[in-house]
């Protein structure tokens, strides 16, 4: 048996956005099991992933995927009241670490949310990435699963 490819650019990778209400039972476990794979069990931070939002008919999922169907990265957008797009749940496989991956979803999530105003909460150590979509840091640093975060937004 041969081995998957691992993708070398994430421009070899299709994007592909679907809202929670469209989501097919096989795109909606690869998401969530990739979510889990990296912030529950790599990051080692057992929370409560399944939050009900997931299949919301407001809620955008973006993902990157391999020419086989691998998801390589992933994060989804909630509409939050006010106006207020919510940036999240931002991930990329083990396997496509390094290409751009993170890049390639943050772009479709920017095209998704247009000039609305966006928020999310960073892992600190990657407030420079997002600075690259137009997101400032705003008030103190807080700790999440034993994890240092800070809010960022980006005025729509």
């Amino acid at each position: 048996m041969t081995e998957p490819a691992v993708p070398t650019r994430a421009d070899s990778l299709t994007v592909v956005s679907r809202s929670g209400d469209e989501l097919t039972p096989a795109e909606l476990y690869a998401l969530l099991r990739l979510r889990v794979d990296v912030f529950v069990v790599e990051q080692e931070c057992p929370y409560p992933e399944l939050d009900g939002r997931d299949l919301s008919p407001g809620t955008r999922h973006v993902w990157a995927a391999t020419s086989d169907g691998r998801l390589a990265g992933c994060l989804r957008v909630l509409s939050e009241d006010g106006g207020i797009e919510r940036i999240g749940r931002v991930c990329t496989a083990g396997f496509a670490r390094g290409i751009g991956v993170g890049d390639l979803v943050m772009r479709a999530a920017m095209e998704l949310t247009g000039n609305a105003e966006c928020v999310l909460d960073a892992q600190t150590y990657a407030t420079g990435f997002y600075a690259r979509f137009g997101f400032r840091p705003e008030g103190e640093e807080f700790v999440e699963d034993g994890i240092p975060h800070i809010t960022m937004r980006r005025e729509g």
